[in-house]
């Protein structure tokens, strides 16, 4: 954001603040055309040197335009830095105040202005603002010679108007403050004039106005006294004692005005730079010359360059540094060995070079070491500065990230602060926590680069729903089963972590057949299922219900799934004998047969019904005891008992056959009937013949009205049982279809099989007395026989059913 133009606080006189007030609106203005990236504003203040510790320099909330109630949740700060001590910022208030001494000198020397460079951040949201604060010169210091006496000797040849230069007074202020004048005491030969040299100050430059005579006067006391413009002013004096001798009239002559040379900051100490020559036209000591440096003390010259006194040859003796400091100038005086030495000046220029010897610096200033999820993109992760101490190209700097991650760095307007963004929302189900390097490289030739680690840490949120093992479920449970006890489980996932992957299962009773779910129960914290009643095949073969995972996340998360349960059939039922039945209710019957059969005739079939399935349900017969096993015979499928041969004269009138039924369940569960078979003559049988069947005439009168009845019953229930069947196998996965082939080889109790697939496998059921319309749960394990799976090779039928119907 731009503060606006006169949020800027500055203090100085009138005409600079109006100036100053004009400024901040023209930038205020750019500000508004150019501002993107970090929210940044600069805010100027200024400072009087030497001020109090705790004055206020100013009141950073008011000039960003805060609200003050609202600085406690700001977080007001400044950011480290090299003169962060200089200054502290009340956090209740935003005023910023001194916090130790502050002399302009020590932190800037001559530089002006003298500006301190601080960084502030202020959070919710998080801002960085840049402070310059402005140390205004006071006249704390009097201008200062370096020697409290300076002699001069002066021939008393020299003619009228010579000159000669005194020795530089140095002011550390500047501006009005620094050193504007030279005084020199009243005397009858010399006069005072002073040149201006610009950044070296100003020189004063003795000047012979009335010719000297030795003789009469050996030696000239003056004072010369250098003064300030402070208010109130300050100055210094020196005592310069000229003393007159004898001739050596002809100074050295530097055979160029001005030496100028560049070198590199990286060059190694003994680098020669250049040669200083200077003529003097005089002899012997007069002519020779050595050379020496002048401002050895003001600019440190005596410990970077090592000049050689007699051939004048300037060499670099200690570290350059362009960063510190961009040139030197240097005043190298070339003075002869005469008695009364003569002395010129030569000025030697060296500009120092820059070379890219500094790496980039990056500044963390503000991290977010927690980022949710579901942060949108743009979010701000971190900002940071960077610096670089070279100039040019070597200076500029640009940072980039790996490619690989969902962030993205922007950069401010000027290029010196990047703010770290999100650039797409971040799944911590794929990456829970980052370590971005960002990479800072300059332009320089070489580049030199610097990297700079951050750890990102991604907070979880509830964007996941369980998850079920299996979709949908299908669970094979035998009947008779305990009640209460577990009879399958189920299992759902969540990828999510903490409150939010904690899962809570329960049945959907509202989706699902109360009548079904009413008797079922759910473990909510592992998807255990319990029964709280005992499954009967023979009433239900199977049924569905749904159940429901929710994890415990803020909004919970849930999803459901179908359980489909099939009830796996167990031999329970005892078959049932259906013929012979006495009047009691007993399996027991009478039959008559004539003596003069053949062998092979049918004298009576046992009928037997069981209510198991497979093999559970497929009887078997045989005769377990009778009196002649000469005479008859019992088909093991059917029950069919005929004779084996004809009767004879010495066979007994009357015979007892005891039949055994039993099915092939795992554990064979039977039943017994007993028929008692009568030989007569064939007259007497076919009286009984037709008394049977006046008796059987009379009994199919009274349950012909009976039969009718039950056999309407009987069609209706099996169009409702056909089209519950279509609608059942409309909903199932599983294509089932049926053929149904009558087989001749059995005559008597209806028997069925089921072939059905299942995975790789096919499986048959075996049971008796099943309609065409009955339904068949697959998954029996006593009555299922595995069979080969011929259904790439045959026509591709799924179900056959195989009947015979009952004759008698």
């Amino acid at each position: 954001m731009c503060l606006k133009p006169f949020s800027v606080v500055f203090r100085g006189s009138m005409a600079s603040k109006n100036k100053i007030i004009w400024m901040s609106k023209i930038i205020y203005l750019i500000c508004l055309l150019f501002n993107s990236g970090i929210n940044a504003t600069q805010i100027n203040y200024s400072l009087r040197e030497e001020s109090k510790t705790g004055v206020t320099v100013g009141n950073i909330a008011k000039d960003l335009g805060i609200d003050p109630a609202l600085m406690e949740n700001r977080n007001l700060r400044l950011v480290a830095g090299t003169k962060q001590e200089l200054f502290r910022v009340n956090h209740e208030d935003g005023a910023l105040f001194v916090n130790q001494r502050i002399d302009r000198e020590e932190l800037c020397a001559k530089t002006n202005p003298c500006l301190i460079h601080l960084k502030a951040v202020i959070e919710n949201p998080l801002e960085m603002h840049q402070i310059s604060v402005d140390i205004i010169d006071v006249n704390d210091n009097p201008p200062n010679f370096l020697d409290e006496n300076h002699k001069l000797e002066i021939l008393e040849s020299a003619i009228t108007g010579s000159r000669f230069q005194l020795e530089t007074a140095h002011d550390p202020d500047i501006g009005s403050n620094d050193l504007q004048s030279y005084k020199l005491s009243q005397n009858l030969y010399f006069r005072l004039e002073t040149e201006d040299m610009g950044d070296e100050g100003k020189i004063p430059v003795l000047i012979l106005q009335k010719p000297l005579d030795r003789e009469k006067l050996a030696r000239h006391n003056l004072i010369l006294t250098a003064t300030d413009g402070g208010k109130p002013q300050k100055s210094t004096s020196v005592n310069i004692t000229i003393v007159v001798s004898d001739i050596n009239d002809n100074a050295p002559v530097c055979d160029k005005q001005k030496y100028t040379v560049t070198v590199k900051e990286n060059a190694p100490e003994g680098t020669f730079l250049l040669r200083v020559n200077a003529s003097d036209s005089d002899e012997g000591l007069n002519g020779e010359i050595e050379y020496s440096l002048r401002n050895k003390f003001r600019n440190g010259a005596s410990e970077v360059f090592d000049l050689d006194s007699l051939t004048g040859k300037l060499k670099i003796k200690g570290g350059l540094n362009f960063e510190e400091r961009q040139f030197y100038e240097l005043k190298i005086l070339a003075a002869d060995k005469g008695t009364v030495s003569l002395s010129t000046q030569c000025n030697v220029l060296v500009n120092v070079e820059d070379v890219n010897d500094n790496r980039p610096e990056i500044d963390v200033t503000s991290l977010s070491r927690h980022i949710s999820e579901n942060a949108p993109p743009g979010t701000v992760v971190a900002l940071m500065g960077v610096t670089d101490l070279d100039s040019g190209m070597n200076g500029k700097i640009v940072c980039s990230l790996p490619k690989d991650i969902p962030f993205d760095l922007k950069p401010s307007s000027d290029g010196n602060f990047y703010s770290l963004v999100t650039k797409e929302y971040i799944d911590k189900e794929l990456k829970s926590s980052y370590d971005i390097t960002i990479t800072a490289n300059d332009l320089g030739t070489p580049s030199l680069t610097s990297t700079r680690s951050i750890h990102v840490d991604v907070t979880d949120v509830n964007d996941n729903s369980p998850t079920f093992v299996q979709r949908p479920y299908t669970f094979y449970v035998a009947e008779n089963n305990k009640p209460g006890i577990a009879v399958f489980s189920l299992s759902a996932i969540d990828i999510d972590e903490g409150e939010n992957a904690r899962v809570s299962y329960s049945i959907d009773r509202m989706n699902s057949d109360q009548s079904m779910t009413s008797f079922l129960n759910i473990n909510e914290a592992n998807g255990t299922v319990y029964s709280l009643k005992s499954f009967d095949f023979e009433s239900l073969k199977t049924f569905q219900f749904y159940v429901v995972a929710k994890d415990s996340g803020t909004p919970s998360l849930s999803s459901n799934v179908t359980v489909n349960v099939f009830i796996l059939d167990q031999n329970d039922n005892v078959p049932v004998i259906l013929y012979p039945v006495s009047s009691n209710g007993s399996a027991e019957g009478v039959e008559e047969i004539p003596r003069n059969v053949n062998a092979g005739h049918l004298v009576t079939k046992v009928r037997a019904y069981d209510a198991d399935i497979g093999y559970n349900g497929w009887l078997l017969f045989s005769l377990q005891e009778v009196s002649d096993h000469s005479l008859f015979s019992l088909d093991r499928y059917t029950g069919q008992i005929r004779t084996l041969r004809s009767f004879t004269e010495t066979d007994e009138a009357q015979h007892k056959l005891i039949i055994l039924v039993k099915d092939n369940g795992n554990v064979s569960l039977s039943a017994t009937a007993t028929v008692i078979v009568k030989v007569v003559e064939p007259k007497e049988a076919f009286a009984a013949s037709d008394v049977k069947n006046s008796v059987k005439h009379e009994e199919e009168n009274n349950m012909t009205f009976y039969l009718i009845i039950t056999l309407g019953s009987v069609s209706v229930l099996f169009v409702i049982s056909i089209i519950v069947l279509i609608v059942m196998q409309c909903s199932k996965s599983t294509d089932y279809s049926s053929k149904y082939l009558q087989d001749p080889n059995y005559d008597g109790t209806l028997c069925h099989s089921i072939q059905y697939r299942s995975g790789d496998k096919r499986y048959m059921l075996v049971g008796p007395r099943m309609s065409i319309g009955s339904t068949i749960v697959p998954g029996s394990n006593g009555n299922t026989l595995v069979i080969p799976d011929r259904r790439r090779r045959d026509s591709g039928e799924n179900i056959n059913y195989y009947y015979n119907s009952d004759v008698k």
